[in-house]
């Protein structure tokens, strides 16, 4: 990720009374500065988010709406720019790295009590406005099951009849995956970049999964135990949780082949027929 200027975020240091505590950053979405605060917010750390992306702009507004409730809090923002003075993490534990270093059903767990909370959230305020309904957020998987064939065409089915089935629904987090869940110190596991997504809160589940950043994910043995640990954590039903991984594998690895990564895709697609396999 490339460094940034800091005269990007001269106006929001201004604005909100803060005070750099970092280098800032650039993702491929987002421009990032860590600041810590003065004023009413004294001593408090934060992070300036600057929104170059519509879905991200309205991410942000869905963390806005959870109030801090199972999420980071969003403390000020400017529409305009989309931007946002968030709460920051500080904290030195890692989900990532918990599960491949030994606590893998202790990460698991913090991911589904954190999700827990954000779908149990009941503010006054109605959700935002354009939200994308799960359905649109599954649009790339048809045509690419069209071409592939396959398990990924078999999963597409599956998708299909889920989406058309859908229960208990609510604003998803949309990306729940062990990066976007971190060490908030004495408050805890928070979410931080949530999606623009609706549906059934099932869906939010599978990135514990098939998260492609985790290179275990692929091994039988810990896939079954960690589909068990969800199953238990978040009250879910077995066989309908295995559907939605089936589901999400597939349009994950429709995402990786719409951007030429064969391999990413194929392991996606390992975790589908994992899936597919514990249905039998």
């Amino acid at each position: 990720m490339p460094d940034l200027d800091l005269h990007l975020f001269q106006a929001h240091l201004q604005r909100w009374g803060a005070q750099p505590a970092g280098r800032p950053l650039a993702t491929s979405t987002s421009d990032l500065l860590p600041v810590s605060l003065t004023g009413k917010w004294n001593g408090l750390p934060a992070m300036i988010k600057i929104s170059r992306d519509l879905d991200e702009r309205i991410g942000g507004q869905v963390l806005q709406w959870w109030d801090g409730a199972g999420a980071a809090r969003v403390y000020a923002s400017d529409p305009p720019s989309g931007a946002l003075l968030m709460e920051r993490a500080t904290g030195s534990r890692h989900l990532l790295r918990m599960a491949l270093e030994g606590e893998d059903d202790a990460a698991t767990t913090c991911i589904c009590l954190s999700l827990h909370q954000l779908h149990s959230h009941r503010p006054s305020a109605p959700p935002p406005e354009n939200l994308l309904p799960l359905a649109d957020f599954f649009r790339s998987l048809a045509p690419m099951a069209a071409q592939q064939g396959g398990l990924m065409a078999e999963c597409a089915m599956v998708a299909q009849e889920l989406l058309q089935d859908q229960r208990e629904q609510v604003v998803l987090h949309g990306d729940a995956h062990h990066s976007n869940i971190l060490d908030f110190e004495q408050r805890g596991w928070l979410a931080i970049d949530p999606k623009r997504v609706t549906g059934e809160r099932y869906y939010d589940y599978v990135n514990v999964l098939c998260n492609p950043d985790l290179k275990t994910c692929t091994d039988p043995e810990r896939f079954a135990r960690q589909l068990a640990v969800v199953v238990d954590v978040a009250g879910l039903e077995r066989q309908r949780l295995l559907r939605w991984v089936m589901a999400h594998a597939a349009l994950s690895a429709a995402w990786f082949l719409e951007d030429g990564c064969r391999t990413e895709a194929d392991e996606e697609l390992a975790v589908a027929q994992l899936a597919r396999q514990a249905l039998a």
